[in-house]
C-alpha cells in the first residue's frame, strides 16, 4: 500500500517544531538545527509535492527531471550552495568594512559629527540618524557596542534626556539592519524573492525611515512617563563617563573620509537602480554604474577606503591590519553558515510546494499577503530570538509569490517580512541583554524601552507598506 504524502502544511509546522526546539530547547547552533529542519523537511517532501513546485516556479522539462532525480543530499547542499554563492562575499566585505570603521575610528567621527550638527537639543534625532546609517554596512550588535559610550557621555550633562538617546539608537540600528541591504535578512530576503538589489535599498530606506521616526515619536511619549537615572555600568562609572566627554577628537580621521566607506556602496548599487530605469542619459553613465554599482564591486571599493582609513590610523604598518581584518573574516564566516543553512531550510520549505497551498486558501490575496507575512515573521521572530532566522523562514514559506500573484512588486512583501522581524524581542534575544546590561536598564525597563518599541516601529512600517504597494505598486 502506497504510504500517503505528507501535507505541506503538517511539513512546514515540524520543520518549525525542529528548528525552533533545536534552538530554543536544545541549545543547538542555528546553522546546526536550520540544516537538521532542511534535511526533514526535504525528506518528507513528496515526488509530487517536487513536481508542483518545479511547474509553479516555470522549470523547464528537463529541469523537473533533474530535480526528482537528485538525492535528498544534493538538494540541500545545492540550495545551501546557492545561498552562499549570491550573498557569501557581501557578507564578508561589509564585515570587513564595519570592522575598520570601528578601528579607525571613523564610526566615532560620524556620531559626533552629527552630534555637533544637530546640536545637543536634537541629540536623539543624531543618534537616531547616526546609528541608522552605521547600520547599513555594521551589525546593529556592534553600532550598538558603539554608540552606547556616546549616549552615556551625553547622558552625563542631560540625565533625563539618556533613555531617549538610547532609544534613539535602538530606532535608527534594528530598522536599517533588517530593511537596508548589505545586511544579512534584508540581502537574503531580496535575493529569495528577485528584488533587484538596489530597489531594495531604496526603498528599504525609506520605509526604514519612516518605521525610526514612527518609534522616536513613542520615545518621547515613554520618556515623559518614565523617570529611569543614569547608573554605573561594568564597562563604566559615571565619574569614568565625564572625563571621556572631554576628550579631544584630534586623533579621528576627518568626517568626510570617515562616511566614505558607508556612502559609496550605497550611492553605486541606487545608482545602477536608478541609471536603469532613465533613458535620457548618456551611455557612459549607464556604463559606469552598470559595472561599478554591482553590488560586489561597490563593496568591494569600499573595503579599500575603509582599509585606506585604517592604515593611515595605524601609520601605514600593514601587519596592524591583519587581526582586524582576521577578526572581521571569522564573524562573517559565521553569518554566512547560519544564513546558507537557512537558505537550504527555506528551499526545502519552498519544495514542499506550501506557496501552492496558501494561494489557495485566499484566490484574492492582494493586500492581504502583507500581513500575513508581517504576522509569519513576528510569530517566529518572537519564539526563537533571531530577526534573521525569522525573515529567512518567513520567505522559505512565501517565496513562492511573485507580482503577477500579489498585484504590486515584490519589494513591499521583501520590506514587511523585515518589518514583521522587529516583533516581540524579550530575554530569548541576545540583543536583549546587550541593551539591559549595557544602558544600565532592569530587565523591565528594557522591554518597555526596546521590545514595545521595536513592535511599534514594525507596525508603522506594515503599514507605511501598505499604502505604498496600494498607491505605488511598482509593476
Amino acid at each position: 500500500m502506497p504510504i500517503k504524502p505528507v501535507s505541506p502544511v503538517i511539513i512546514l509546522l515540524i520543520g518549525m517544531v525542529i528548528v525552533l526546539g533545536g534552538i530554543l530547547a536544545l541549545r543547538l547552533h542555528p546553522a546546526i538545527a536550520l540544516l537538521v529542519g532542511a534535511l526533514v523537511v526535504g525528506g518528507l517532501t513528496s515526488d509530487s509535492s517536487l513536481q508542483l513546485y518545479a511547474l509553479d516556479t516555470g522549470m523547464s522539462g528537463t529541469a523537473i527531471s533533474d530535480l526528482l532525480n537528485q538525492s535528498l543530499g544534493q538538494r540541500v547542499a545545492l540550495a545551501f550552495g546557492n545561498t552562499c554563492g549570491r550573498i557569501g562575499i557581501l557578507i564578508a566585505l561589509a564585515s570587513i568594512i564595519g570592522k575598520c570603521l570601528l578601528e579607525s575610528g571613523a564610526a566615532e567621527r560620524i556620531v559626533r559629527g552629527m552630534v555637533r550638527l544637530l546640536g545637543e537639543k536634537r541629540a536623539p534625532f543624531s543618534f537616531l540618524g547616526s546609528s541608522y546609517l552605521l547600520a547599513i554596512p555594521v551589525y546593529f550588535d556592534t553600532v550598538f557596542y558603539l554608540m552606547i559610550p556616546l549616549a552615556r557621555a551625553m547622558g552625563v550633562r542631560k540625565k533625563q534626556q539618556y533613555p531617549l538617546y538610547v532609544m534613539g539608537i535602538i530606532a535608527g540600528g534594528v530598522m536599517a539592519h533588517s530593511l537596508v541591504p548589505p545586511t544579512p535578512g534584508p540581502l537574503f530576503v531580496a535575493g529569495e524573492l528577485g528584488v533587484n538589489l538596489g530597489l531594495m535599498i531604496i526603498m528599504g530606506f525609506i520605509v526604514g525611515l519612516l518605521c525610526a521616526m514612527g518609534g522616536l515619536i513613542y520615545s518621547y511619549w515613554l520618556n515623559t512617563r518614565q523617570n529611569i537615572p543614569l547608573r554605573d555600568t561594568a564597562d563604566a562609572t559615571i565619574e569614568d563617563l565625564e572625563k571621556w566627554s572631554s576628550r579631544a577628537g584630534s586623533n579621528l580621521p576627518s568626517l568626510t573620509w570617515s562616511i566614505l566607506p558607508v556612502l559609496l556602496p550605497v550611492i553605486l548599487i541606487a545608482g545602477d537602480t536608478i541609471s536603469s530605469l532613465l533613458h535620457d542619459i548618456p551611455a557612459w553613465v549607464h556604463t559606469f554604474f552598470g559595472i561599478f554599482g554591482d553590488p560586489v564591486i561597490a563593496l568591494f571599493i569600499a573595503v579599500v577606503v575603509a582599509l585606506f582609513l585604517i592604515l593611515r590610523h595605524y601609520q601605514f604598518a600593514f601587519r596592524e591590519i591583519q587581526k582586524p581584518v582576521q577578526d572581521a573574516l571569522y564573524s562573517a564566516g559565521v553569518i554566512i553558515l547560519i544564513t546558507a543553512s537557512g537558505g537550504a531550510f527555506g528551499a526545502m520549505l519552498q519544495q514542499t510546494a506550501i506557496g501552492s497551498v496558501i494561494a489557495g486558501w485566499a484566490p484574492d490575496y492582494h493586500l492581504a499577503v502583507l500581513p500575513l507575512a508581517f504576522f509569519i515573521t513576528a510569530i517566529v521572530r518572537t519564539a526563537q530570538g533571531s530577526a534573521t532566522v525569522a525573515m529567512i523562514t518567513a520567505v522559505g514559506i512565501l517565496g513562492a509569490f511573485n507580482s503577477d500573484i500579489l498585484g504590486f512588486h515584490p519589494v513591499y512583501l521583501a520590506i514587511v517580512i523585515g518589518c514583521g522581524s522587529k516583533l516581540f524581542p524579550w530575554m530569548n534575544d541576545s540583543g536583549f541583554w546587550i541593551i539591559c546590561k549595557m544602558s544600565g536598564f532592569t530587565e523591565g525597563e528594557t522591554i518597555r524601552n526596546f521590545s514595545f518599541l521595536l513592535s511599534v516601529m514594525g507596525v508603522v512600517g506594515l503599514a507605511a507598506t501598505m499604502i505604498l504597494a496600494r498607491f505605488l505598486p511598482l509593476i
